[in-house]
Protein backbone atom coordinates (compact mmCIF):
# COMPACT_ATOMS: atom_id res chain seq x y z
CA UNK A 1 0.00 0.00 0.00
CA UNK A 2 1.30 3.67 -0.39
CA UNK A 3 3.15 5.08 2.03
CA UNK A 4 1.61 7.64 3.99
CA UNK A 5 4.55 9.29 5.25
CA UNK A 6 5.93 10.06 2.19
CA UNK A 7 2.53 10.79 0.09
CA UNK A 8 -0.24 12.81 2.32
CA UNK A 9 0.72 16.34 2.64
CA UNK A 10 0.72 18.28 5.63
CA UNK A 11 1.44 17.68 9.05
CA UNK A 12 1.19 14.41 10.89
CA UNK A 13 0.35 14.32 14.73
CA UNK A 14 3.82 12.13 15.16
CA UNK A 15 5.64 15.29 14.59
CA UNK A 16 4.76 16.95 17.18
CA UNK A 17 6.19 14.19 19.14
CA UNK A 18 9.14 14.11 17.74
CA UNK A 19 10.57 17.43 17.65
CA UNK A 20 11.28 20.65 20.01
CA UNK A 21 8.10 21.78 21.81
CA UNK A 22 9.57 25.44 21.36
CA UNK A 23 10.34 26.73 17.92
CA UNK A 24 14.10 26.06 16.65
CA UNK A 25 15.91 29.79 16.75
CA UNK A 26 17.15 31.25 13.56
CA UNK A 27 20.66 30.65 12.31
CA UNK A 28 22.67 29.43 9.24
CA UNK A 29 20.58 26.95 7.54
CA UNK A 30 22.35 23.41 6.75
CA UNK A 31 21.74 21.92 3.50
CA UNK A 32 21.50 18.34 3.09
CA UNK A 33 23.04 16.48 0.18
CA UNK A 34 19.10 15.63 -1.21
CA UNK A 35 18.66 19.56 -1.16
CA UNK A 36 21.69 19.84 -3.84
CA UNK A 37 19.23 19.40 -6.70
CA UNK A 38 18.50 22.47 -8.80
CA UNK A 39 14.93 23.57 -8.70
CA UNK A 40 13.60 22.74 -11.74
CA UNK A 41 14.86 19.10 -10.89
CA UNK A 42 12.97 18.77 -7.80
CA UNK A 43 10.06 20.55 -9.55
CA UNK A 44 10.51 17.49 -12.35
CA UNK A 45 10.70 14.76 -9.37
CA UNK A 46 7.33 15.96 -7.74
CA UNK A 47 5.46 16.99 -11.12
CA UNK A 48 6.33 13.16 -11.26
CA UNK A 49 5.57 12.10 -7.89
CA UNK A 50 2.16 13.39 -8.45
CA UNK A 51 1.58 11.78 -11.97
CA UNK A 52 1.73 8.45 -10.23
CA UNK A 53 0.37 9.17 -7.51
CA UNK A 54 -2.92 10.31 -9.46
CA UNK A 55 -2.60 7.23 -11.63
CA UNK A 56 -2.25 5.26 -9.12
CA UNK A 57 -5.73 6.40 -7.63
CA UNK A 58 -7.21 6.24 -11.17
CA UNK A 59 -6.46 2.97 -11.66
CA UNK A 60 -7.56 1.74 -8.62
CA UNK A 61 -11.05 2.34 -7.08
CA UNK A 62 -10.47 0.57 -3.93
CA UNK A 63 -7.32 2.80 -3.46
CA UNK A 64 -6.54 4.07 0.17
CA UNK A 65 -4.36 5.24 2.40
CA UNK A 66 -3.15 3.54 5.78
CA UNK A 67 -0.70 4.46 8.59
CA UNK A 68 2.63 3.77 8.14
CA UNK A 69 3.29 0.67 10.77
CA UNK A 70 7.53 0.11 10.80
CA UNK A 71 8.44 -3.95 11.28
CA UNK A 72 8.67 -5.09 15.51
CA UNK A 73 11.71 -4.59 16.98
CA UNK A 74 13.47 -2.45 13.67
CA UNK A 75 15.73 0.14 13.98
CA UNK A 76 13.97 2.85 12.35
CA UNK A 77 10.47 1.91 15.13
CA UNK A 78 13.20 2.11 18.17
CA UNK A 79 14.42 5.27 17.63
CA UNK A 80 10.80 6.60 16.94
CA UNK A 81 9.79 4.86 19.96
CA UNK A 82 12.36 6.43 21.89
CA UNK A 83 12.12 10.02 21.28
CA UNK A 84 8.44 9.90 21.33
CA UNK A 85 8.35 8.67 24.94
CA UNK A 86 11.54 10.98 25.52
CA UNK A 87 9.03 14.19 24.79
CA UNK A 88 5.51 12.66 26.29
CA UNK A 89 8.17 12.24 29.81
CA UNK A 90 9.40 15.81 29.30
CA UNK A 91 5.75 17.16 28.61
CA UNK A 92 4.95 15.48 32.27
CA UNK A 93 8.23 16.45 33.90
CA UNK A 94 6.81 20.40 32.92
CA UNK A 95 3.54 20.08 33.85
CA UNK A 96 4.61 18.69 37.32
CA UNK A 97 6.37 21.43 38.00
CA UNK A 98 5.68 24.61 40.24
CA UNK A 99 4.75 26.47 38.76
CA UNK A 100 3.64 24.55 35.88
CA UNK A 101 5.37 24.71 32.66
CA UNK A 102 2.53 25.21 29.76
CA UNK A 103 4.74 25.56 26.73
CA UNK A 104 4.77 22.19 25.52
CA UNK A 105 1.31 21.94 25.79
CA UNK A 106 0.64 25.11 23.71
CA UNK A 107 2.59 23.90 21.00
CA UNK A 108 0.06 20.84 21.14
CA UNK A 109 -2.93 22.51 21.52
CA UNK A 110 -1.74 25.06 17.96
CA UNK A 111 -1.35 21.61 16.66
CA UNK A 112 -4.94 19.95 17.72
CA UNK A 113 -6.80 22.78 16.70
CA UNK A 114 -5.34 22.83 12.69
CA UNK A 115 -5.64 19.08 12.77
CA UNK A 116 -9.55 19.80 13.82
CA UNK A 117 -9.80 22.15 11.15
CA UNK A 118 -8.64 20.36 8.75
CA UNK A 119 -10.86 17.66 9.16
CA UNK A 120 -13.98 20.17 8.52
CA UNK A 121 -16.05 20.11 5.30
CA UNK A 122 -16.30 23.69 3.42
CA UNK A 123 -19.62 24.35 4.97
CA UNK A 124 -19.29 23.94 8.29
CA UNK A 125 -18.40 27.44 9.52
CA UNK A 126 -20.10 27.28 12.73
CA UNK A 127 -17.86 24.62 13.96
CA UNK A 128 -14.63 26.61 12.38
CA UNK A 129 -15.83 29.68 14.35
CA UNK A 130 -16.39 27.79 17.54
CA UNK A 131 -13.13 26.12 17.45
CA UNK A 132 -11.35 28.98 16.39
CA UNK A 133 -12.92 30.86 19.52
CA UNK A 134 -12.12 27.86 21.95
CA UNK A 135 -8.45 27.60 20.80
CA UNK A 136 -7.77 30.86 20.51
CA UNK A 137 -4.59 30.67 20.59
CA UNK A 138 -3.72 34.28 22.26
CA UNK A 139 -6.26 33.81 24.87
CA UNK A 140 -4.43 30.32 26.05
CA UNK A 141 -1.11 31.80 25.60
CA UNK A 142 -2.08 35.25 28.04
CA UNK A 143 -3.96 32.38 30.39
CA UNK A 144 -0.71 29.98 30.62
CA UNK A 145 1.51 32.82 31.55
CA UNK A 146 -0.59 33.51 34.84
CA UNK A 147 -1.13 29.84 35.67
CA UNK A 148 -4.60 29.61 34.67
CA UNK A 149 -4.61 26.86 31.78
CA UNK A 150 -6.68 24.50 32.40
CA UNK A 151 -5.45 21.55 30.41
CA UNK A 152 -8.31 19.06 31.70
CA UNK A 153 -10.93 21.41 30.45
CA UNK A 154 -9.40 21.86 27.21
CA UNK A 155 -8.98 17.92 26.63
CA UNK A 156 -12.49 17.47 26.94
CA UNK A 157 -13.69 20.05 24.49
CA UNK A 158 -11.44 18.16 22.42
CA UNK A 159 -12.79 15.11 23.07
CA UNK A 160 -15.99 16.28 22.33
CA UNK A 161 -14.90 18.24 19.20
CA UNK A 162 -13.09 15.11 17.82
CA UNK A 163 -16.73 12.47 18.74
CA UNK A 164 -18.97 14.86 15.94
CA UNK A 165 -15.99 14.89 13.51
CA UNK A 166 -14.80 11.24 13.29
CA UNK A 167 -16.15 8.57 11.44
CA UNK A 168 -18.26 6.00 12.96
CA UNK A 169 -15.28 3.53 12.89
CA UNK A 170 -13.28 5.87 15.27
CA UNK A 171 -15.94 6.09 18.01
CA UNK A 172 -14.87 3.25 19.85
CA UNK A 173 -11.33 4.87 20.08
CA UNK A 174 -12.74 8.28 21.20
CA UNK A 175 -14.59 6.93 23.85
CA UNK A 176 -11.77 4.69 25.15
CA UNK A 177 -10.27 8.17 25.81
CA UNK A 178 -12.94 9.50 27.92
CA UNK A 179 -11.75 7.03 30.92
CA UNK A 180 -8.19 8.51 30.75
CA UNK A 181 -7.31 10.66 33.57
CA UNK A 182 -3.89 11.44 33.14
CA UNK A 183 -3.33 14.54 31.34
CA UNK A 184 -0.22 13.31 29.63
CA UNK A 185 -1.56 10.29 28.85
CA UNK A 186 -4.98 11.95 27.63
CA UNK A 187 -2.95 14.11 24.80
CA UNK A 188 -0.93 11.69 23.99
CA UNK A 189 -4.14 9.43 23.39
CA UNK A 190 -6.03 12.49 21.30
CA UNK A 191 -2.64 12.81 18.82
CA UNK A 192 -3.10 9.13 17.81
CA UNK A 193 -6.65 9.05 17.67
CA UNK A 194 -6.29 12.35 15.36
CA UNK A 195 -3.66 10.52 13.35
CA UNK A 196 -6.30 8.02 12.45
CA UNK A 197 -9.16 10.94 11.65
CA UNK A 198 -6.45 12.43 9.20
CA UNK A 199 -6.03 8.96 7.56
CA UNK A 200 -10.26 8.92 7.48
CA UNK A 201 -10.35 12.40 5.60
CA UNK A 202 -7.74 11.69 2.76
CA UNK A 203 -9.61 8.52 1.96
CA UNK A 204 -12.71 10.31 1.70
CA UNK A 205 -11.22 13.01 0.06
CA UNK A 206 -9.47 10.93 -2.40
CA UNK A 207 -12.95 8.59 -2.90
CA UNK A 208 -14.62 12.09 -3.91
CA UNK A 209 -12.18 13.17 -5.89
CA UNK A 210 -11.47 9.79 -7.65
CA UNK A 211 -13.15 10.77 -11.30
CA UNK A 212 -11.72 13.86 -11.37
CA UNK A 213 -8.23 12.77 -10.34
CA UNK A 214 -9.04 9.88 -13.37
CA UNK A 215 -9.75 11.90 -16.31
CA UNK A 216 -7.03 14.01 -15.35
CA UNK A 217 -4.64 11.14 -14.64
CA UNK A 218 -5.98 10.00 -18.48
CA UNK A 219 -5.56 13.51 -20.32
CA UNK A 220 -2.52 14.08 -18.39
CA UNK A 221 -0.76 10.78 -20.00
CA UNK A 222 -1.71 10.69 -23.30
CA UNK A 223 -1.13 14.77 -23.76
CA UNK A 224 2.66 13.68 -22.83
CA UNK A 225 2.91 10.46 -24.67
CA UNK A 226 1.64 12.61 -27.66
CA UNK A 227 4.50 15.46 -26.83
CA UNK A 228 6.46 12.73 -27.79
CA UNK A 229 4.93 10.77 -30.62
CA UNK A 230 5.01 14.48 -31.95
CA UNK A 231 8.98 14.52 -31.91
CA UNK A 232 9.68 11.14 -32.23
CA UNK A 233 7.38 9.53 -34.74
CA UNK A 234 8.34 6.09 -34.89
CA UNK A 235 7.94 5.67 -30.88
CA UNK A 236 5.07 3.30 -31.67
CA UNK A 237 7.00 1.23 -33.67
CA UNK A 238 7.03 -1.79 -30.27
CA UNK A 239 3.82 -1.19 -29.46
CA UNK A 240 2.78 -2.37 -33.20
CA UNK A 241 4.95 -5.57 -33.53
CA UNK A 242 3.08 -6.18 -29.51
CA UNK A 243 -0.31 -6.21 -31.26
CA UNK A 244 0.52 -8.06 -34.78
CA UNK A 245 2.37 -11.04 -32.09
CA UNK A 246 -1.18 -10.86 -30.45
CA UNK A 247 -3.01 -11.01 -33.70
CA UNK A 248 -0.74 -13.82 -34.54
CA UNK A 249 -1.23 -15.44 -31.63
CA UNK A 250 -5.25 -15.68 -32.07
CA UNK A 251 -4.96 -16.58 -35.61
CA UNK A 252 -2.72 -19.66 -35.25
CA UNK A 253 -4.45 -23.01 -34.48
CA UNK A 254 -4.18 -24.56 -31.23
CA UNK A 255 -1.54 -26.56 -30.52
CA UNK A 256 -2.07 -30.65 -30.01
CA UNK A 257 -1.74 -32.42 -27.17
CA UNK A 258 -3.28 -33.31 -23.44
CA UNK A 259 -2.77 -30.02 -22.08
CA UNK A 260 -4.06 -28.35 -24.62
CA UNK A 261 -7.36 -30.45 -24.66
CA UNK A 262 -7.43 -29.78 -21.23
CA UNK A 263 -7.78 -25.65 -22.09
CA UNK A 264 -10.23 -26.58 -24.47
CA UNK A 265 -12.17 -28.36 -22.47
CA UNK A 266 -12.27 -25.49 -19.89
CA UNK A 267 -13.30 -23.14 -22.49
CA UNK A 268 -16.26 -24.76 -23.26
CA UNK A 269 -17.80 -24.37 -19.81
CA UNK A 270 -19.59 -21.53 -19.09
CA UNK A 271 -18.51 -18.58 -18.88
CA UNK A 272 -15.18 -19.33 -20.69
CA UNK A 273 -16.47 -20.13 -23.32
CA UNK A 274 -17.12 -16.33 -24.17
CA UNK A 275 -13.62 -15.82 -23.80
CA UNK A 276 -12.51 -18.56 -26.30
CA UNK A 277 -15.57 -17.75 -28.75
CA UNK A 278 -14.64 -18.46 -32.22
CA UNK A 279 -15.56 -15.24 -34.05
CA UNK A 280 -13.57 -13.28 -36.17
CA UNK A 281 -10.42 -11.50 -34.32
CA UNK A 282 -12.01 -8.21 -32.88
CA UNK A 283 -9.91 -4.83 -31.77
CA UNK A 284 -11.13 -6.12 -28.39
CA UNK A 285 -10.08 -10.04 -29.14
CA UNK A 286 -6.46 -8.72 -29.87
CA UNK A 287 -6.10 -6.17 -26.94
CA UNK A 288 -7.16 -9.15 -24.40
CA UNK A 289 -4.68 -11.40 -26.19
CA UNK A 290 -1.82 -8.62 -25.82
CA UNK A 291 -2.23 -8.04 -22.37
CA UNK A 292 -1.95 -11.49 -21.53
CA UNK A 293 1.28 -11.88 -23.21
CA UNK A 294 2.94 -9.01 -21.44
CA UNK A 295 2.44 -11.28 -17.99
CA UNK A 296 4.89 -13.81 -20.19
CA UNK A 297 7.44 -10.97 -21.40
CA UNK A 298 10.99 -12.31 -21.42
CA UNK A 299 13.00 -9.66 -19.45
CA UNK A 300 15.59 -9.75 -21.85
CA UNK A 301 13.24 -8.68 -24.68
CA UNK A 302 13.76 -4.66 -24.75
CA UNK A 303 10.89 -4.39 -27.03
CA UNK A 304 8.30 -3.89 -24.44
CA UNK A 305 5.32 -1.72 -25.65
CA UNK A 306 6.23 2.31 -25.56
CA UNK A 307 2.31 3.14 -24.11
CA UNK A 308 3.06 0.67 -21.59
CA UNK A 309 6.70 1.49 -19.95
CA UNK A 310 5.15 3.22 -17.12
CA UNK A 311 3.29 0.01 -16.42
CA UNK A 312 6.32 -2.25 -16.29
CA UNK A 313 6.96 -2.40 -12.93
CA UNK A 314 3.17 -2.79 -11.98
CA UNK A 315 3.21 -5.62 -14.40
CA UNK A 316 5.96 -7.42 -13.13
CA UNK A 317 5.06 -7.40 -9.69
CA UNK A 318 1.61 -8.89 -11.11
CA UNK A 319 3.50 -11.64 -13.21
CA UNK A 320 5.44 -12.72 -9.94
CA UNK A 321 1.83 -12.88 -8.17
CA UNK A 322 0.48 -15.08 -10.67
CA UNK A 323 3.42 -17.64 -10.76
CA UNK A 324 3.14 -17.48 -6.88
CA UNK A 325 -0.63 -18.81 -6.97
CA UNK A 326 0.81 -21.16 -9.60
CA UNK A 327 2.84 -22.06 -7.41
CA UNK A 328 0.14 -22.58 -4.84
CA UNK A 329 -2.35 -24.13 -6.17
CA UNK A 330 0.05 -26.65 -7.78
CA UNK A 331 0.98 -27.50 -3.97
CA UNK A 332 -2.22 -27.69 -2.89
CA UNK A 333 -3.51 -30.14 -5.57
CA UNK A 334 -0.64 -32.80 -5.01
CA UNK A 335 -1.39 -32.29 -1.49
CA UNK A 336 -4.68 -33.47 -1.86
CA UNK A 337 -3.88 -35.98 -3.55
CA UNK A 338 -2.05 -37.31 -0.47
CA UNK A 339 -3.85 -35.90 2.49
CA UNK A 340 -7.28 -37.32 1.60
CA UNK A 341 -10.51 -36.34 1.61
CA UNK A 342 -11.67 -36.14 4.84
CA UNK A 343 -8.56 -34.21 5.76
CA UNK A 344 -8.81 -32.15 2.78
CA UNK A 345 -12.40 -31.21 3.33
CA UNK A 346 -11.03 -29.45 6.81
CA UNK A 347 -11.05 -25.88 6.10
CA UNK A 348 -8.76 -25.36 8.68
CA UNK A 349 -6.38 -27.75 7.25
CA UNK A 350 -6.52 -26.39 3.75
CA UNK A 351 -5.90 -22.44 5.39
CA UNK A 352 -3.13 -23.89 7.12
CA UNK A 353 -1.36 -25.33 4.40
CA UNK A 354 -2.05 -22.24 2.30
CA UNK A 355 0.07 -20.19 5.22
CA UNK A 356 2.79 -22.25 5.38
CA UNK A 357 2.82 -22.21 1.76
CA UNK A 358 2.61 -18.48 1.29
CA UNK A 359 5.39 -17.92 4.15
CA UNK A 360 7.54 -19.98 2.84
CA UNK A 361 7.34 -18.94 -1.01
CA UNK A 362 8.01 -15.21 0.24
CA UNK A 363 10.64 -16.21 2.49
CA UNK A 364 12.39 -17.65 -0.60
CA UNK A 365 11.61 -15.58 -3.33
CA UNK A 366 14.83 -14.19 -3.79
CA UNK A 367 16.35 -17.54 -3.80
CA UNK A 368 15.76 -20.34 -6.72
CA UNK A 369 12.53 -22.23 -6.89
CA UNK A 370 13.79 -25.54 -6.45
CA UNK A 371 15.48 -24.24 -2.72
CA UNK A 372 12.23 -23.22 -2.45
CA UNK A 373 9.92 -26.11 -3.35
CA UNK A 374 12.98 -28.05 -1.51
CA UNK A 375 11.63 -26.57 2.40
CA UNK A 376 7.78 -26.11 1.05
CA UNK A 377 7.77 -30.12 0.09
CA UNK A 378 9.41 -31.21 3.07
CA UNK A 379 7.40 -29.01 5.35
CA UNK A 380 4.07 -29.92 4.10
CA UNK A 381 4.76 -33.90 3.84
CA UNK A 382 5.31 -33.23 7.65
CA UNK A 383 2.01 -30.93 8.26
CA UNK A 384 -0.09 -33.91 6.38
CA UNK A 385 1.69 -36.69 7.87
CA UNK A 386 1.19 -34.84 11.42
CA UNK A 387 -2.86 -33.87 10.70
CA UNK A 388 -3.60 -37.20 9.81
CA UNK A 389 -2.06 -39.07 12.53
CA UNK A 390 -4.17 -36.29 14.94
CA UNK A 391 -7.48 -37.30 13.24
CA UNK A 392 -6.75 -41.28 13.61
CA UNK A 393 -6.23 -41.80 10.08
CA UNK A 394 -3.96 -43.62 8.49
CA UNK A 395 -0.47 -41.66 8.41
CA UNK A 396 1.64 -41.40 5.34
CA UNK A 397 4.00 -44.65 4.95
CA UNK A 398 7.61 -43.84 4.48
CA UNK A 399 6.92 -44.67 0.59
CA UNK A 400 4.08 -42.15 0.43
CA UNK A 401 5.87 -39.48 1.90
CA UNK A 402 9.07 -39.76 -0.10
CA UNK A 403 6.41 -39.78 -3.34
CA UNK A 404 4.92 -36.92 -2.10
CA UNK A 405 7.97 -34.99 -1.60
CA UNK A 406 9.19 -35.42 -5.31
CA UNK A 407 6.48 -34.15 -6.50
CA UNK A 408 5.96 -31.14 -4.77
CA UNK A 409 9.74 -30.84 -5.90
CA UNK A 410 8.78 -31.15 -9.48
CA UNK A 411 6.61 -28.03 -9.36
CA UNK A 412 9.66 -25.98 -9.51
CA UNK A 413 10.23 -27.10 -13.08
CA UNK A 414 8.34 -25.22 -15.18
CA UNK A 415 7.68 -28.22 -17.64
CA UNK A 416 5.78 -29.98 -14.82
CA UNK A 417 2.42 -31.27 -15.59
CA UNK A 418 0.54 -29.89 -12.95
CA UNK A 419 2.20 -26.47 -12.81
CA UNK A 420 1.52 -26.68 -16.73
CA UNK A 421 -2.13 -26.80 -16.38
CA UNK A 422 -2.53 -24.67 -13.41
CA UNK A 423 -0.66 -22.26 -15.02
CA UNK A 424 -2.75 -22.76 -18.70
CA UNK A 425 -6.23 -22.37 -16.23
CA UNK A 426 -4.93 -18.66 -14.36
CA UNK A 427 -4.40 -17.72 -17.92
CA UNK A 428 -7.86 -18.35 -18.94
CA UNK A 429 -9.34 -17.38 -16.10
CA UNK A 430 -7.67 -13.80 -16.64
CA UNK A 431 -8.96 -13.41 -19.82
CA UNK A 432 -12.06 -14.10 -18.98
CA UNK A 433 -11.66 -11.32 -16.76
CA UNK A 434 -11.14 -8.85 -19.28
CA UNK A 435 -13.89 -9.86 -21.59
CA UNK A 436 -16.55 -10.69 -18.70
CA UNK A 437 -15.37 -9.14 -15.47
CA UNK A 438 -13.91 -10.68 -12.51
CA UNK A 439 -16.84 -11.34 -10.27
CA UNK A 440 -18.80 -13.46 -13.46
CA UNK A 441 -15.17 -14.80 -14.16
CA UNK A 442 -15.20 -16.46 -10.61
CA UNK A 443 -18.82 -17.82 -11.19
CA UNK A 444 -17.02 -20.68 -12.97
CA UNK A 445 -13.25 -21.03 -12.06
CA UNK A 446 -11.80 -23.87 -13.89
CA UNK A 447 -10.58 -26.85 -11.57
CA UNK A 448 -8.13 -26.98 -9.08
CA UNK A 449 -8.51 -23.01 -8.91
CA UNK A 450 -11.08 -22.96 -6.01
CA UNK A 451 -8.77 -23.19 -3.13
CA UNK A 452 -7.16 -19.71 -4.41
CA UNK A 453 -10.30 -18.08 -4.94
CA UNK A 454 -10.02 -14.87 -2.65
CA UNK A 455 -6.22 -14.68 -4.46
CA UNK A 456 -7.57 -14.81 -7.87
CA UNK A 457 -9.81 -12.10 -7.35
CA UNK A 458 -6.95 -9.80 -6.10
CA UNK A 459 -4.76 -10.72 -9.13
CA UNK A 460 -7.99 -10.14 -11.28
CA UNK A 461 -8.79 -6.70 -9.95
CA UNK A 462 -5.32 -5.52 -10.51
CA UNK A 463 -5.04 -6.61 -14.08
CA UNK A 464 -8.12 -5.33 -15.50
CA UNK A 465 -7.84 -1.99 -13.44
CA UNK A 466 -4.15 -1.87 -15.01
CA UNK A 467 -5.73 -2.43 -18.37
CA UNK A 468 -8.38 -0.81 -18.81
CA UNK A 469 -6.34 2.64 -17.37
CA UNK A 470 -4.10 1.46 -20.28
CA UNK A 471 -6.48 1.82 -22.42
CA UNK A 472 -8.46 4.86 -21.22
CA UNK A 473 -4.77 6.42 -22.06
CA UNK A 474 -3.56 4.97 -24.87
CA UNK A 475 -7.20 3.83 -26.96
CA UNK A 476 -7.30 6.03 -29.80
CA UNK A 477 -3.80 4.87 -30.19
CA UNK A 478 -4.63 1.35 -30.31
CA UNK A 479 -7.38 1.95 -32.71
CA UNK A 480 -5.59 3.10 -35.31
CA UNK A 481 -3.00 0.59 -35.18
CA UNK A 482 -5.34 -2.06 -35.46
CA UNK A 483 -7.40 -1.08 -38.11
CA UNK A 484 -3.70 -1.65 -40.33
CA UNK A 485 -3.87 -5.24 -38.89
CA UNK A 486 -7.08 -7.13 -39.02
CA UNK A 487 -9.07 -7.05 -42.12
CA UNK A 488 -11.62 -4.80 -42.86
CA UNK A 489 -13.69 -7.51 -43.25
CA UNK A 490 -12.84 -8.43 -39.35
CA UNK A 491 -12.29 -5.43 -37.82
CA UNK A 492 -16.31 -5.35 -35.86
CA UNK A 493 -15.58 -2.32 -33.64
CA UNK A 494 -14.79 0.73 -35.10
CA UNK A 495 -12.94 1.80 -31.99
CA UNK A 496 -11.15 0.02 -29.42
CA UNK A 497 -13.80 0.13 -25.98
CA UNK A 498 -12.91 0.01 -22.62
CA UNK A 499 -12.41 -3.54 -21.41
Amino acid sequence: MTDVEENVPGKDPGDAESRPCEPESSGPIREDKGSLKDPPSRLRDTVNDVSKLSSEIGMSRDFHMEEKVLPPGSLEGRIKETMHNAFWDHLKEQLSATPPDFSCVLELLKEIKEILLSLLLPRQNRLRSEIEEALDMGLLKQEAEHGALNVPHLSKYILNMMTLLCAPVRDEAVQKLENITDPVRLLRGIFQVLGLMKMDMVNYTIQSLQPQLQEHSVQYERAKFQDLLSKQPSLLEHTTRWLSRAAADLAAPLPSGPEAADAASSARSSPSEAANSPEPLSPTMVLSQGFLNLLLWDPEDDEFPETLLTDRARLQELEAQLRQLTLLASVLLVSSSFSGSVLFGSPQFVDKLKRVTKALLEEFKCRPEEEAMLTVSEQLAQEIHQSLKNMGLAALSSDNTASLIGQLQNVSRKENCVRSVIDQRIHLFLKCCLVLGVQRSLLDLPGGLTLIEAELAELGQKFVSLTHHNQQVFGPYYTEILKGLLPPAQVLETEVASL
